[in-house]
C-alpha cells in the first residue's frame, strides 16, 4: 500500500493558518515591460488616457457647440441630411455607384458588417503571442489600410459637400420665429387666384406665402411691383427664372399682388 494512498486531510478551522499570503499585489519586477499588477498601474493609466479623452471632448464643446437649424419640415423634400463628422466616411461611400442604387445594400449593410465581423473575430484570427505592431504585419496592415479609408472618405465627402447651400437649407427663418407679419390677403383677388395656380410659386413659398422650408416669404417684402416681375423674369439667388407658365398681362397682376403684401 503506497502511503499517503486514500488518506484525506482534513483542516481544522480552529488552527490559525500561519503560511497565509498578504493581500498585496504581486512582485514583478523579475518580468520587466512584460506585465503589471492591475490595480493600482494598470487601472490608474487606463483612468488617466480616459481623463485626457474627456477633457478634451469637453473643450471641444465649448469651443465649437453643435449649430441650430430650423425646425424639421417633413413637407420640404428639398431638404438634404448630413451626419456628424465622425459618420462622414460612411455618408461618402454611399454616393459611389457600387454602394448606391440598386447595389445601396453593400454599402449601408455589406461593408460595415464586415468590417464589424472582423473586429469580432480578431482575438480567434490573430493568435500570435506578439504585441508589438512589427511583429503582426498582417493585422496592422490591414488596421492601416482601415484607417486609411476613413480618412480618405471623410476628406472626399468634405471637400466635395456643397457648405453654402446646406448652411442656407438649415436657416433659422422668421417664420421659425413665430414672427410672420400681420398682412390680410385678399384670397379673391385675381392675383392671389393666379400664384395658387402656379404649382412652383406654391411649392417653395407655401400655399399661405409664409415660405416652405429655407425659401423666403412673400409677406412682408420690400419690392416693387416691377422688381418682383423681373425677379419672376430672370430669377435671383437660388430661384431660377422662368418659371412662370401663365401670360405677360397674368404676370404683371400676380408682381401686383406681391407687391402689395406689405405692412401698412
Amino acid at each position: 500500500m503506497q502511503r499517503g494512498k486514500g488518506m484525506k486531510f482534513v483542516g481544522d478551522s480552529r488552527v490559525k493558518a500561519s503560511n497565509r499570503m498578504p493581500n498585496k499585489p504581486k512582485d514583478y519586477s523579475e518580468y520587466p515591460g512584460k506585465t503589471e499588477a492591475f490595480w493600482p498601474d494598470f487601472l490608474l493609466k487606463e483612468w488617466m488616457v480616459g481623463a485626457v479623452f474627456l477633457i478634451g471632448y469637453l473643450l471641444l464643446t465649448v469651443a465649437h457647440p453643435s449649430p441650430l437649424e430650423r425646425p424639421a419640415d417633413p413637407t420640404d423634400t428639398s431638404y438634404i441630411p448630413l451626419p456628424d463628422w465622425y459618420f462622414l466616411f460612411l455618408y461618402q461611400l454611399l454616393k459611389y455607384s457600387f454602394a448606391s442604387g440598386d447595389y445601396n445594400v453593400i454599402g449601408a449593410i455589406v461593408i460595415p458588417g464586415l468590417a464589424i465581423l472582423s473586429l469580432l473575430l480578431m482575438p480567434w484570427l490573430d493568435k500570435g503571442p506578439e504585441r508589438r505592431p512589427s511583429k503582426r504585419p498582417i493585422p496592422t496592415a490591414i488596421m492601416l489600410l482601415v484607417v486609411a479609408s476613413m480618412f480618405y472618405l471623410t476628406w472626399e465627402s468634405v471637400v466635395n459637400h456643397d457648405w453654402e447651400a446646406s448652411k442656407a437649407q438649415g436657416q433659422i427663418t422668421p417664420k421659425d420665429l413665430g414672427l410672420v407679419p400681420d398682412i390680410e390677403i385678399d384670397e379673391n383677388s385675381e392675383g392671389y387666384k393666379i400664384y395658387q395656380s402656379q404649382q412652383t410659386c406654391v411649392g417653395c413659398h407655401g400655399g399661405d406665402l409664409t415660405g416652405v422650408g429655407s425659401n423666403p416669404m412673400l409677406l412682408g417684402n420690400q419690392l416693387t411691383a416691377e422688381e418682383v416681375e423681373e425677379v419672376i423674369r430672370n430669377g435671383r439667388g437660388g430661384m431660377p427664372g422662368g418659371q412662370f407658365s401663365g401670360t405677360d398681362e397674368e404676370l404683371k397682376t400676380l408682381a401686383e399682388f406681391i407687391a402689395s403684401l406689405k405692412e401698412e
